[in-house]
């Protein structure tokens, strides 16, 4: 189902900043799983409907700081930029702070504009630039990282729920008001 999913790829510009991809067999995608899942991470699949779109993790979890990190998104060519792209990280959001924790980071190489942007629609604040934090492929990769506060969350919160809401959304399925307008109109 997984390996199916990543051949509808139109090309292999969504593995660019990812640590991994693209796949040139499905035996080589299946070490690479196998290895995800042996991580200390929590590896959620995507769906819409009975149909998986992606993938994303919970990972770095330390439970004495209580902090947690979202990481490796991967959404289909068919799940990015649509409602249900923003409902899961809606729910994933929902399910940390309902967990306890106080903090969720989300890091991306500085180069991936399309996680930049989603960090910040989400209102994770942008906390600083690590220069040359690791290497990817080859490439020096300078990392941003982005939090969200339980403090932040209510609020938050409020807002995807008014920006999810079927009423804000017309028969054509566009939305009325953006993420930062329902935010700005609490």
């Amino acid at each position: 189902m997984l390996w199916a999913l990543i051949n509808q790829e139109p090309d292999a510009s969504c593995w660019t900043y990812l640590p991994y991809g693209p796949f040139a067999t499905q035996l080589i995608f299946n070490h690479w799983l196998q290895g995800i899942l042996a991580e200390d991470l929590l590896l959620y699949g995507i769906f819409t409907g009975e149909q998986i779109q992606g993938w994303c993790a919970l990972m770095r979890a330390d439970t004495r700081a209580g902090s947690i990190e979202i990481g490796h998104v991967y959404y289909s060519a068919s799940l990015r930029r649509t409602l249900a792209a923003t409902e899961v990280m809606c729910l994933l959001l929902k399910q940390i702070f309902t967990l306890g924790y106080r903090r969720c980071e989300w890091k991306c190489n500085s180069l991936n504009e399309p996680s930049r942007q989603a960090a910040l629609r989400l209102v994770f604040q942008h906390e600083g630039l690590f220069r040359q934090a690791t290497v990817v492929k080859g490439h020096n990769r300078n990392t941003d990282w982005f939090s969200m506060l339980d403090s932040e969350w209510p609020q938050q919160h409020k807002a995807m729920q008014h920006w999810l809401s079927p009423a804000n959304f017309d028969e054509a399925g566009q939305q009325r008001l953006s993420l930062q307008q329902c935010r700005e109109a609490l």
